[in-house]
Parts: structure tokens; sequence; C-alpha cells
């Protein structure tokens, strides 16, 4: 009888969720899967995280969905559906959460004193451009929150929705920090649709990456997850490509596969691949010391040895030649961060000294 209780406190379910495939932003989110989706929408308490970790290179995030219908297989947030009294599997991937007043949480958060406009990151866990937020919106209804405070924002997404936004991004890099890291791990979105069959084809992506950076929005790329024996050949086409797009710069690191996303990963690339599966798995435990996983902080997303020195050496090789900046630290300049006054709407006074 020892130890104390955990209170897992379960959002309520919309009776009738929004279908995100019907409307006016459907041509980005493509055909629509048979699997049921249930929608819960849940009234936030907060919603600005911190992070303490040292495997990511950000400190603040904001994440205005739980679960993520884009179903990648080797989504190292899956465990967080656990929280929930949820399943790491299909209920992360059909089971999301909406946050409905994420932007009033973050015009809250933004007006305590001891805010002092830190970059913000979206999202640092489930993906803020999945097909959901074309009905609900809440990314974009809390990036005019970050425009009217001048927030830096970084925002990593493998959604090609974020293109229906590039007003927004493009009004914020004038007036702020911003940059957007599209995630593209494979270049074939044949290949891609196996791993990560919900998320934009690479090509929708890529698109999406060249009207940001051709409307003024800072871009990079991430290749990342690294697969090693499934993807780590295509890190030269995907930055090739990225960079012809206009991105300035990119990132890499390697599967990660803790707790039960260990389970959902085997399962996906068992049944996908079943010829190369174990050639592929092998491949992981060559960067890995011989398990399929590395638990140490700050190594969690790096791989080791001989098999991932090449990878990080044809990554640096070809960022060189591309001129691609190998960073995804968040970028540094001086304060803009500001307080709107007085009764003036969202977007006014934008370019007041």
């Amino acid at each position: 009888m020892g130890g104390r209780a955990r209170l897992v406190v379960v959002p309520r379910p919309v009776s009738n969720p929004p279908n995100p495939w019907l409307g006016s932003q459907v041509e980005f989110l493509g055909e629509p899967p048979p699997a049921e989706l249930v929608v819960y929408a849940e009234d936030a308490r907060s919603i600005v995280s911190a992070n303490e970790s040292e495997d990511v290179p950000f400190r603040w995030s904001v994440n205005p969905y739980r679960g993520c219908y884009h179903a990648c297989a080797y989504c190292y947030a899956r465990t967080t559906h656990q929280y929930l009294g949820w399943g790491a599997g299909t209920d992360f991937d059909r089971r999301i959460v909406v946050k409905t007043n994420a932007a009033e949480l973050l015009r809250k958060h933004f007006d305590k004193p001891s805010w002092k406009g830190d970059p913000i990151t979206f999202s640092g866990v489930t993906d803020c451009y999945q097909p959901l937020e074309a009905s609900y919106e809440l990314t974009r209804r809390c990036l005019e929150v970050a425009l009217a405070y001048r927030n830096p924002v970084n925002v990593i997404t493998k959604g090609a929705l974020v293109r229906r936004d590039v007003d927004l991004l493009a009004e914020l890099a004038r007036v702020t920090r911003v940059e957007v890291f599209m995630s593209v791990p494979f270049a074939d979105d044949r290949m891609a649709a196996l791993i990560e069959p919900t998320a934009s084809a690479p090509s929708a992506r890529l698109e999406a990456l060249r009207i940001l950076a051709d409307a003024g929005v800072p871009t990079g790329v991430a290749v990342a997850p690294v697969i090693p024996g499934l993807n780590d050949s295509e890190l030269p086409e995907v930055l090739e490509r990225a960079a012809a797009a206009g991105a300035r710069r990119a990132f890499t690191n390697c599967l990660r596969l803790s707790g039960e996303v260990r389970d959902v990963f085997l399962e996906r690339v068992r049944e996908a691949l079943p010829l190369r599966a174990e050639k592929i798995l092998s491949a992981v435990r060559d960067v890995r010391g011989g398990r399929l996983n590395e638990s140490r902080i700050g190594r969690r997303m790096e791989g080791a040895g001989p098999r991932w020195d090449a990878v990080a050496a044809v990554f640096a090789a070809h960022c060189r030649r591309l001129g691609l900046v190998p960073s995804q630290d968040e970028i540094t300049g001086p304060p803009t961060f500001r307080r709107p006054s007085g009764q003036r709407g969202l977007f006014d006074d934008l370019t007041a000294p």
C-alpha cells in the first residue's frame, strides 16, 4: 500500500470535432486516413513549459496540442500520453487534446512582470501544425500574441500547413527574431509515408520552406532523426533540396527509442519493411553501443562509434558545401519584447521604436 496515488485528469471529449480535411486548408493535408480521430478539449492551467534537459537547445516552449496525428513511429513524445492514462501507440496518434485557451494563457504569461521576452519554441513536444490546427488555429492565435508583444519565436514542424501563416511569420520576422525549422528526415515521399504516415510529404514540406524563405522568414531544416540503415544515406539530398528552398541553418540528431516508443517503432519497421527491418535495427545498435537506446542525459539524441562519426562527417561536409550553418541554437540579438499598452489592437503600433 506504500506510495501515493496519482490523480489523472482526463480532458473532456468533443462530441463533434471539426474535420480538418474539410475546408480551405485541405490542400495542405493530403488524403484523410481511415483511422478514427477522437478530440478532447482542455482548459489548460498553463501553456509555457520550462525545459531543463541537456538534450534540447531551447529553454521555453509552447505546445497547443497533446498527442500528434502525424503518427511518426519514432516520436519521442509518445510516452507523454501515458500521463493522461492513455497509451503511447495509437492513443497518441488518434486521441488528440486541444488546449483551447492556449492564446489567452500565453498573453497572461507575457504579462507577468517576471517574463523578460526570451525566445519561445513551438513546439517542444507535439507538432504545432498537425492537421487539427487547420480548424482550431491555436498556433496562429499564439503567434498573433507573440507578434503583439514582439516576443522572439522558433518553430519546428513537419506540417506544410505552416505556409498558411506566412503573412504572420513574415511580420514577426520584421519586428523580432523568428525562425522556422522544417523537419525532413526523408527525401523520398513514399518512404516517409511508411514511417510518418500522416505527416505532410517531404516535397510539400520543402515547398512550404521555400514559400516562407521567399517571404523573408528565416528558415532551417532538421534532418532528424537519423535512423541508421534507413535514412542516413538521404542526408545529402535533403540538405541540397532544403538549401535550394532557402534554408539557412540545419541540424540533425540520432533516433531515440525510449520506453514504449521502442515497441511502436519496432512494430512499424517490421510491418512496413520486413526484409530490411533486422538490418536497420542492427545499424541502430551499431551507433548505440549495442543497444537500441541511449538513456544518459546529454547523450540521448547523439550517436557514437565509427558509423555515427561517418554520418556526422557527411552532414558537416554538405553543410559547408551548401553554406548551411550547422546549428539549432536559438538566434540571439537585441531585446525586442515589449508589452502593448492601453487598448491598442493586436497589430497596432508594431513599427513604434
